[in-house]
């Protein structure tokens, strides 16, 4: 392995030039009138050909053999050139470029900025900037990012949004890996990230990228699908006060302030600065009402004794409830009945909270170097708030607590060291579905209710279709004394089809009697009433009991937390433009006293993992047109096997403004916390980590097979494997470019090989009575496990924005997202969960000025953006699987700044036009958010 790690690394200094830099210099190039970072700036000797381009920070380092004075020529779309001299021993140059303006009319146009990093990046990535978050057509900058390329965002209620890409979608997003600042953004307990939830305040955020698709080999285990990466202002560069209120429809109020200052020394430079940051938002969140039958159930909304609803928990499809294979001349009309169960919002808390704080402090170590100190970090960050979450089942979070500590040394683009705990509290959040079952057990348990129910309805009705004319059972003898029966089943269904609200009375009748207190069962309660006294009481004591086998309630205990080291060094050699090692180690210890995962009884729980990385990077050719770049990256943790992801790609650049890249990239997913130590108990199931492998459960094809005859030869059992890493290797190509100043072009295609899929078995644990072949225990069980089978995905996505004067744009972008194989017999395939085509269309105007009415220190601003998205089938758990519809949303925003003021006013709207649709299954219909902002400050 190491030789072939020294030949790989030989190969790429091949072709690279020995540099003897002699001169080295240093700046840093801003907007002049509102002091952002021009990103993508060009920077050139004058009369050479030596030159480079501004960072994301506006930042340039430019290395050259020439000795000084030097004239340094600056460039940038949208903005007059400048010459700048530099001579011997200059500090740090801090650049200010003056737009140009282009009059169309009465409207003066400002620059729109394109990004250099973004064009020349390897892996496909979308961007919002500093405007766009301003700007996002959305509500807030986080659904912004919906409209990005390639990009799914699902709402499964207005707290949490799901962000994926590339495929099989999910509402617990464990394929994706959110960070801010470089600090994982996950919910320990739940290895996951609750969207921006318990993210950043949007005052607060510089800038967002989405990676999109397998990551690991750049940014460590569980960059599996893509990575969102947000970055925080730095309070040296944004400080002062910026504040803004937002007020809209679902009585939503939204505020938030940041306060950000900067200490100088005796000689004048900035050695210190801080930031501030506070948000509160409060909402009615949509409500789920979805009241159709759950997909493939066994009785639809025709049927007389019920069926199951998606939005309704406890009316389940039950067993000893179904007497459909029964014959036709017995029971009549009973064929499937369903228990009375309870609606979620009747027992789900809609009132959607979120408090985000944050406070930083940044300490220069050589403040006299400006901006290259190298910089000491200290942050604490803070997020509380009471949302819905769908997962498995539908989660009530109430008064959840998320508490993240960072403490890092770094210089920037030269190393970092990085080290953060993050914990959480699960408050007093509960599982609804599981309360449902709950409160029927405490009114009765499910074999005396449907006993109850059976007596009712055969007490009352078992002669009433004979007398209204269905048909009997005729028997007669014939010549040689045999026995013969005959029955007229077309006159039966004829009956049955004929008599259907009838039945439904009758079924109505004996589930209203089956829910009050059984005639046999001194006991039994009548059933709990929402919105009565004693439902309330009861609801009560069920929610602030744990979810364990002592105190047998539906409360999550979670105060599960991470510990995470991680460092970084860049190396710049003369015949490599950079080298960069770096390693990282990460403690879980998970804590649910029982309600999650299996540590009750003073069993304590911890999972340990590292792993390091290199990485090269060069430029050569005559013209430095071609870029390489090589990452290997060795995962290992303490329950699994040594894990490789290897990453290299080839950008050309065969002009200015032309980047075609070719790349091949991996990904690693390690099992997390609930597929390794899940015990979790939801009623009907006992959901189970699977680190050890499982032995001898039944299947339930085959337990269907021995409940028509109770011959138990007929049982087939069947073992999992231990639960094992997730892998995917993927191939990207792709090409951006600018075309004649006005348009710019991104276009990609990528193939995917998935193995190892994690996802779930189900089988039973029982015994049988030896004589009878009934059942004495029966137990569902629901494992982690592994598929063996291997799947491919392709898709191509294409990006145009054409830009019809600096500011005034149009946009649009289309995704392809294609399953190759579905492997529909295979339980462990995870659901694709992703439209197949999907587009998005909008324009856009910023900086707009009007000088014919004369309203010199006023700028408009708008954006519009079309979203649509294909109809697919939603793969959840049983209860939420089924068909989300094609549908289309209409943002809009138009804002109003008052430069004199400082202060811009925004009107706008999501789903403007309030087309209600389902965008996971099993949530709530979103509908439109229409809202105010006023904004001060920057």
């Amino acid at each position: 392995m190491n030789k072939i790690k020294i030949g790989v690394f030989l190969l790429l200094m091949i072709g690279a030039g020995t540099l003897s830099a002699q001169t080295i210099i240093r700046g840093k190039i801003v907007d002049a009138q509102d002091g952002e970072p021009l990103i993508g700036a060009n920077v050139r000797i004058e009369n050479t050909e030596v030159g480079t381009v501004t960072d994301w920070d506006g930042v340039f380092r430019l290395e050259t053999e020439l000795n000084p004075p030097l004239t340094l020529i600056l460039s940038y779309v949208g903005y007059e050139n400048m010459k700048v001299n530099y001579a011997q021993n200059d500090p740090p140059l801090n650049i200010a470029m003056n737009s140009q303006s282009i009059n169309l009319g009465s409207v003066v146009i400002k620059s729109e900025r394109l990004t250099e990093k973004q064009k020349t990046a390897p892996l496909t990535v979308e961007s919002l900037d500093l405007n766009a978050i301003k700007e996002t057509a959305s509500t807030n900058f986080y659904d912004g990012l919906g409209a990005l390329k390639g990009v799914d965002l699902t709402a499964a209620s207005l707290g949490f949004k799901i962000i994926n890409t590339r495929g099989f979608n999910s509402t617990s997003p464990v394929r994706s890996l959110q960070i801010i600042d470089g600090v994982d953004n996950q919910a320990p307990g739940l290895n996951f990230s609750l969207g921006n939830f318990l993210g950043s305040s949007e005052l607060d955020v510089r800038k967002v990228d989405i990676i999109v698709g397998a990551s690991s080999a750049y940014y460590g285990p569980n960059a599996f699908n893509g990575v969102i990466s947000m970055e925080t202002k730095d309070p040296f560069f944004h400080h002062g006060l910026s504040a803004y209120v937002k007020g809209g429809e679902r009585n939503m109020l939204e505020t938030a302030v940041r306060w950000g200052h900067v200490l100088r020394n005796d000689q004048g430079d900035a050695w210190m600065a801080y930031k501030m940051n506070f948000s509160f938002l409060r909402a009615d969140d949509w409500e789920a009402e979805n009241y159709n039958p759950v997909f493939d159930t066994e009785a639809g909304v025709g049927n007389p004794g019920g069926y199951d609803a998606v939005n309704i928990y406890g009316d389940e499809y039950y067993p000893g409830n179904d007497l459909t294979t029964a014959p036709p001349w017995r029971f009549v009309g009973m064929g499937i009945w369903h228990r009375r169960g309870y609606k979620e919002t009747d027992l789900v808390d809609y009132d959607t909270k979120n408090i985000k704080g944050n406070v930083a402090l940044h300490f220069r170590t050589n403040p006299d170097a400006e901006y290259l100190s190298p910089e000491i970090i200290v942050s604490s960050s803070l997020g509380n708030g009471t949302t819905v979450y769908q997962g498995d089942n539908r989660f009530s979070l109430r008064n959840i607590l998320f508490l993240q500590n960072r403490l890092e040394f770094k210089k920037k683009d030269k190393y970092f060291l990085r080290a953060y705990m993050t914990i959480d509290d699960a408050g007093d959040s509960f599982d609804p579905y599981f309360t449902a079952l709950r409160l029927q057990e405490q009114a009765k348990d499910e074999t005396t209710w449907s006993a109850d129910y059976t007596n009712y309805y055969r007490s009352n009705y078992a002669k009433k279709p004979v007398e209204l004319g269905y048909p009997e059972l005729q028997i007669d003898v014939d010549e040689s004394g045999n026995i013969i029966t005959s029955f007229d089943r077309d006159a039966a269904q004829m009956w049955l089809d004929a008599n259907q609200d009838l039945l439904k009375e009758w079924h109505q009748n004996a589930q209203t009697a089956a829910n009050q207190p059984s005639p046999v069962n001194n006991g039994s309660k009548a059933f709990y009433e929402p919105g009565t006294d004693r439902f309330r009481e009861v609801f009560q004591r069920i929610i602030s009991r744990k979810s364990n086998s002592t105190e047998k309630g539906t409360r999550f205990y979670d105060k599960s937390a991470l510990y995470h080291l991680h460092g970084e060094y860049k190396f710049e050699p003369t015949f490599l433009k950079s080298w960069t090692v770096g390693g990282n180690a990460r403690q879980y210890r998970p804590d649910s006293d029982g309600t999650i995962f299996y540590d009750s009884a003073g069993v304590t729980l911890t999972n340990f993992e590292f792993g390091i990385y290199s990485g090269l990077d060069n430029k050569w050719g005559n013209r430095e047109q071609w870029t390489t770049t090589l990452t290997m990256r060795l995962d290992k943790n303490e329950n699994f096997n040594w894990l490789f992801s290897p990453a290299a790609s080839v950008v050309y650049q065969p002009k200015d403004n032309t980047y075609l890249r070719l790349s091949f990239s991996s990904a690693i997913r390690n099992p997390t916390l609930s597929d390794q130590f899940l015990d979790f108990n939801v009623g009907r199931a006992i959901l189970s980590g699977n680190l050890h492998g499982v032995d001898s459960l039944i299947s339930l094809d085959s337990f269907d097979e021995y409940r028509k005859t109770l011959e138990t030869d007929k049982l087939s059992y069947f073992s999992i494997d231990p639960i094992q890493p997730e892998s995917v290797k993927t191939v990207e190509a792709g090409v951006r470019t600018s075309l004649w100043n006005k348009w710019y072009l991104d276009a990609g295609y990528y193939y995917s090989i998935y193995n190892d899929f994690i996802g779930y078995k189900i089988g039973l644990k029982g015994t049988f009575d030896a004589q009878t072949g009934l059942t004495d225990e029966l137990q569902a069980y629901r494992y982690s496990a592994n598929s063996t089978n291997q799947v491919t995905t392709q898709g191509a996505s294409i990006g145009l924005n054409y830009y019809l004067n600096d500011v005034l744009a149009l946009r649009g972008n289309y995704s392809w997202n294609k399953l190759n194989k579905a492997f529909e017999d295979d339980p462990i395939i995870p659901a694709f969960n992703t439209p197949e085509h999907k587009f998005n269309l909008g324009v856009s105007g910023r900086k707009m000025k009007i000088p014919s009415l004369d309203l010199k220190n006023h700028q408009l601003g708008f954006n519009i953006n079309y979203k649509w998205i294909e109809g697919f089938l939603f793969e959840g758990s049983p209860q939420f699987t089924g068909i989300v519809p094609t549908y289309d949303l209409l943002d809009v925003q138009i804002n109003w700044n008052f430069i004199n003021l400082n202060t811009t006013i925004k009107i706008g709207a999501s789903n403007v036009l309030n087309n209600q649709k389902f965008q996971t299954y099993g949530g709530p219909r979103i509908g439109r958010l229409g809202y105010i902002t006023i904004l001060y400050g920057n």
